[in-house]
């Protein structure tokens, strides 16, 4: 009895997180569309087959992290399906490989263990290899933990690690990929809990190890907190190359991300998700239609919300520009033994590298 209750507290916590969440998207009082960005005609209702069905994606190439379940794979089989060369990732390469017999179109499975960096320069390192121009590169793999049991990875924080320094390293690596591309975009999927969960006082510069207050939330949310001003910073230092780099809250949806959870909580993050949520085809839209739609070329630095560019107001950190700085600097302080310098190509490399596409 003791246990039940224990479960039912914990899911109580999830569940109105993600209640809570929903209700803002509906009132629609604590965010507005963001000036300067296209909106487009797409809603949180529709789905990744329609936010790219004119779209012709033949002779690109994406990298999407997380493909064997959920949002990355609905989002490798679609950009596959419109023609794309799609890379996709796994901590388990047989279910890559599974994933990626399982969608129609041309894959190539990778392994990729974003808590492990050696795993991370190893995955950047095969891509390099294929000496392939990068046209989106996709960061959606993510951790949840359950049962508010903190764990530390190097003596960091596991969700941050996972979620955000994984996927920090392989952007780095990969940059010069996507200069080559003739409009390089970078997704990052991130999570409405980077300002609905995520610490009042933001980015836990201080207490990465999360020695105070842990809670599997709070960690997730600061972990998406990341994601965003990762995004926000890099769109600044992209500014007048031809890659941007947005983020994205893609919806509440029954995915595996709940895989670490007892099966109390998993039951009833369902019913949430079937009362408030997205199916995985409408999940996967934002970041199909953010990778790929022609209107927004040049739209970087944004946070993305059902197909469309939103600010959201009150207090939150997701457009923290000091606190963005720091944390690009503190994560190159942290990753730094992973990391590669970045320089302009060389005429000379360019052409050598279009040669072999």
């Amino acid at each position: 009895m003791v246990a039940m209750t224990i479960n039912r507290r914990r899911f109580l916590a999830y569940a109105g997180a993600a209640l809570g969440a929903t209700q803002i998207v509906a009132c629609g009082e604590n965010k507005l569309a963001t000036e300067g960005i296209p909106r487009s005609r797409f809603t949180g209702k529709s789905t990744a087959e329609e936010v790219t069905a004119a779209i012709d994606l033949a002779g690109k190439v994406a990298v999407v992290t997380g493909c064997t379940s959920g949002i990355g794979l609905e989002t490798m089989r679609v950009l596959a399906g419109r023609g794309a060369y799609v890379l996709g990732t796994s901590r388990s390469l047989k279910r890559a490989e599974d994933a990626c017999r399982s969608v129609t179109g041309v894959t190539s499975p990778l392994s990729l263990d974003l808590a492990d960096f050696d795993s991370v320069v190893r995955c950047a390192e095969t891509i390099r290899s294929m000496r392939l121009p990068i046209d989106m590169l996709i960061c959606n793999a993510g951790y949840l933990g359950g049962g508010n049991k903190k764990q530390l990875v190097n003596g960091l924080e596991k969700h941050f690690v996972i979620n955000h320094l994984g996927h920090f390293i392989l952007v780095n690596r990969l940059l010069d990929r996507l200069v080559i591309a003739k409009q390089g975009r970078i997704v990052v999927v991130a999570s409405r809990t980077a300002y609905t969960e995520a610490p009042a006082d933001g980015i836990q510069f201080d207490d990465l190890g999360f020695a105070n207050d842990y809670s599997d939330l709070r960690a997730y949310g600061h972990s998406k907190l990341a994601n965003v001003l990762f995004s926000l910073r890099l769109s600044e230092l992209l500014r007048g190359t031809r890659i941007t780099c947005n983020s994205l809250h893609p919806g509440i949806v029954d995915t595996e991300i709940d895989r670490h959870f007892n099966s109390v909580m998993q039951f009833g993050l369902r019913v949430v998700a079937a009362v408030g949520g997205k199916t995985i085809e409408q999940g996967a839209a934002t970041s199909c239609y953010v990778a790929t739609s022609p209107a927004l070329a040049t739209t970087s630095g944004a946070y993305f919300e059902d197909c469309n560019a939103v600010t959201v107001l009150g207090h939150n950190h997701l457009y923290n520009v000091p606190m963005s700085e720091r944390l690009l600097q503190m994560s190159e302080e942290i990753t730094a033994d992973f990391l590669v310098d970045q320089k302009e190509p060389t005429k000379e490399n360019l052409l050598d590298d279009r040669a072999a596409t």
